[in-house]
């Protein structure tokens, strides 16, 4: 399978609860008819717990959670109002230079 298609497929399935889902049977349209705010809030406590997985040295765990982060950050893409596509542009934008020449490329 395609990871990069996996979440395409993930993220067409959260914009759908964006659109129309029923708070009361989905947890995505419940978590996006809290805002952008609420979105980020629980992004940023996956992320911890991916840390904290990351070193706790099990790897199974580490993979649970990063799939948690992953849903999250595109739930927060939709509540923020950007798509997967606008994320690729800028990746593919960054492709020609190396980590260090884009990241002193962003210092002001």
């Amino acid at each position: 399978m395609n990871e990069i298609h996996a979440l395409d497929r993930l993220f067409a399935t959260i914009a759908a609860r964006k659109a129309g889902g029923d708070t009361d049977q989905s947890y995505t349209a419940k978590l996006l008819s809290q805002g952008v705010e609420k979105c980020a809030k629980k992004f940023g406590e996956e992320a911890v717990e991916t840390v904290l997985a990351s070193v706790s040295g099990d790897k199974q765990h580490l993979a649970a959670e990063s799939a948690d982060v992953l849903y999250h950050l595109l739930v927060l893409w939709a509540a923020a109002g950007i798509t997967p596509d606008d994320v690729y542009a800028v990746l593919r934008a960054r492709e020609a230079q190396s980590g260090l020449a884009e990241k002193a490329s962003r210092k002001s």
